[in-house]
């Protein structure tokens, strides 16, 4: 059975709607029409309190949950090789073995670093925009004469709220140059990381417990990963048998982001 971690999950998520929330509030406040650099910069002072804060919250939420995810493999193994009837029964067994300690580890430090990569560019580009803004603003005072006593034009303000609230609301851009909304990407990535958490916990105790085979998970998927589910991988590349190697699953199809399939332990594969 996969695990359940969309309370944790959503509980995260929220962290990041309300930073998200508290940012636009402190840029809305801001007087476009007599911005200076004073004022600028005590909004982006305001904007850096609140990711720092932020950044604080995602951290200890990696340290509690990873080894959650973790612990979830290891008891789900436990019951799927018989050692114990109940998940609840194997949780109070449920150890750590050495490779297993490592994985939260890395787990733990990989997590981090993509939660606090997407602060850290939500706020260069809320900078950015602030600073391009800013300028406009001053240079538009400056060509008209007024030093900023005259209200600038609809059109040019409503242009520059625009800049200033996509620079919070696609704050993350990826690899494939897709834009995401922070909450969006911090789910898809608390997501995915906790079960490869699950997943690589699970082949690390089978394999300390000589299962080296396992049964892909069914939900009745729609995408490609159907074509996956309730079949037998090998845990270990050199396992006897014709099964494919769950090292060299292509990951377009099975165990992709957000993917929901978990692994199960098996000892006899002919017996699936």
């Amino acid at each position: 059975m996969a695990p359940n971690y969309e309370p944790q999950i959503e509980a995260l998520v929220k962290q990041y709607k309300k930073a998200v929330e508290q940012i636009l509030s402190e840029l809305d406040r801001l007087d476009l029409s007599t911005l200076s650099r004073a004022n600028s910069l005590a909004a982006l002072k305001s904007v850096a309190e609140i990711l720092s804060e932020l950044n604080k919250e995602s951290a200890d939420w990696v340290a509690e949950n990873i080894p959650l995810a973790v612990q979830n493999g290891i008891a789900e193994t436990i019951v799927a090789l018989g050692v114990a009837e109940t998940l609840d029964e194997a949780l109070k067994i449920a150890k750590f073995n050495r490779v297993n300690a490592e994985l939260v580890k890395a787990v733990v430090a990989d997590t981090q670093a993509d939660l606090l990569a997407v602060t850290q560019n939500v706020d260069k580009r809320v900078r950015a925009t602030v600073r391009q803004v800013t300028a406009e603003v001053m240079r538009d005072n400056l060509s008209k004469g007024i030093n900023g006593r005259k209200t600038m034009n609809r059109q040019t303000l409503e242009g520059l709220r625009k800049k200033l609230g996509e620079s919070v609301n696609t704050g993350i851009i990826d690899s494939a140059s897709r834009r995401w909304q922070p909450q969006v990407y911090v789910d898809m990535v608390t997501r995915t990381k906790m079960m490869k958490a699950t997943n690589e916990a699970t082949i690390n105790e089978a394999i300390g417990r000589d299962a080296y085979y396992g049964k892909i998970s069914s939900h009745g998927a729609k995408d490609a990963c159907r074509n996956w589910e309730g079949k037998i991988v090998k845990l270990v590349e050199d396992a006897p048998g014709d099964y494919p190697y769950y090292g060299n699953l292509p990951n377009r199809e099975i165990f992709h982001p957000n993917c929901k399939h978990v692994i199960s332990p098996v000892r006899v594969p002919d017996r699936q």
